[in-house]
């Protein structure tokens, strides 16, 4: 069987415009038969098994058998906490179920940092596939879900179109959208947005990013690392230019996902919105990478809140926010690796959350005593605004160079 998934011909996910031919193609069907009111359920097996199996077989099958091992442990987990959960509801069951979902990818995560083998785990799309099956085991403990079939489970956790970088979608939205097919005139609208995310995505990943990352950003970093020292002005060119690439790379990938996704009938939930427009840092992690920000916005910084003031750890529900704020920033540079630099990205973020929130509440507190002096409020306009903006975006660079590792090659020199 694994001698027949070597032949298998390697298709990266998005990663060029022959991809789309194939891809679009295998899709239309699909598209087609909504159209008239039919979901070809097992042709849309086939096809999410191909490109699945294409993205993760390059002359080797090893993410293969680590795919269908992690299907298999999450596929007992989430069934044995959902037949367990109609009966009882212990916190600790709660919590050893979550952490045994979880187990594979800090596994995954940590084996680098020690110099251990992954192969036995790792594959492309583990990521998003863990906050899919942990995301179920959390609204199962909250009620939000209550039932589901194997075929349901399986659907949802290996959706194609999102399966290798997201976005990361929720068991009740999806599965509600996918049992709902649209009419005529919303499949028309989402197929007019699938030509309008393609033809974007092009021009964002395979153009803006392609010369932002393959033409210039390799020759600012030689200059930079020559250069040396703690920060210099090539260095400076490097944060900019990777920040950049690394948006336009993204958000064309996820436009990219985004097409497909209508083109099989789901309106899968945007990851950006224009975030080098927000005016500071909590509106900025409300527009980039959403689905993600909301993930761990709803499943960890709110149940890190709700947790420490049911305990009265805190008699300040401003300490409480802020610790939840690092905490949950911390847990997000982790899951990007068990590097100081992703470390690092999560602290300065979680920081300038807080700093974000206690300027937010000195700014509340400056108005209503300016109030009380029967003087107006703080100014509001557009040039504060754009002020805002400008600010937050110079923010983000800097936390996109310590992002970058690319401060580990210029300060730790081998």
């Amino acid at each position: 069987m694994m001698e027949f998934f070597k032949q298998f011909p390697h298709l990266e996910p998005y990663g060029n415009p022959q991809y789309f031919l194939y891809i679009i193609g295998a899709t239309l069907p699909i598209f087609i038969g909504l159209f008239f009111k039919k979901r070809f359920a097992l042709y849309e097996v086939l096809v999410s098994l191909f490109f699945i199996l294409a993205m993760l077989v390059g002359g080797k099958t090893d993410q293969i058998s680590a795919l269908l091992l992690y299907v298999v442990w999450q596929l007992l987990l989430v069934f044995s906490y959902k037949r367990y959960r109609k009966k009882r509801d212990s916190q600790w069951v709660f919590y050893l179920v979550s952490f045994l979902s979880l187990l594979p990818i800090i596994f995954v995560k940590v084996a680098p940092a020690i110099h251990a083998p992954q192969s036995l785990l790792g594959f492309l799309g583990i990521s998003y596939l863990t906050f899919r099956s942990v995301g179920m085991i959390i609204e199962l403990r909250d009620g939000v879900i209550r039932d589901f079939t194997l075929w349901e489970f399986l659907r949802f956790l290996l959706f194609m179109p999102t399966f290798s970088s997201g976005p990361i979608d929720r068991f009740k939205r999806f599965n509600e959208n996918y049992e709902t097919i649209p009419e005529r005139e919303e499949l028309m609208d989402m197929l007019e947005e699938a030509v309008k995310y393609i033809m974007l995505g092009f021009l964002y990943k395979f153009i803006l990013a392609h010369i932002l990352g393959e033409i210039l950003l390799p020759p600012l970093k030689n200059l930079a690392l020559q250069t040396g020292g703690f920060f210099n002005h090539y260095a400076l060119a490097v944060m900019y230019t990777f920040g950049l690439e690394l948006f336009f790379d993204f958000a064309g990938y996820s436009m990219f996902a985004l097409a497909i996704s209508n083109l099989m009938g789901i309106r899968s939930p945007i990851n950006f919105n224009k975030p080098f427009l927000s005016r500071d840092l909590k509106e900025f992690w409300n527009r980039w990478h959403m689905s993600l920000s909301f993930w761990f916005r709803d499943f960890v910084f709110m149940r890190m809140v709700m947790i420490l003031t049911r305990k009265k750890v805190f008699k300040n529900r401003n300490v409480t926010s802020s610790v939840a704020y690092i905490v949950n920033m911390l847990i997000m540079g982790f899951w990007h690796g068990v590097t100081w630099y992703y470390i690092a990205y999560g602290l300065f973020h979680g920081i300038g959350l807080v700093i974000n929130d206690a300027w937010v509440r000195k700014k509340k507190a400056l108005n209503k005593e300016r109030k009380k002096a029967g003087k107006a409020a703080l100014p509001e306009n557009r040039w504060i605004q754009l002020l805002g903006m400008v600010v937050t975006f110079h923010v983000v660079m800097v936390s996109f160079l310590i992002f970058s590792g690319f401060l580990n090659d210029l300060w730790f020199k081998k």
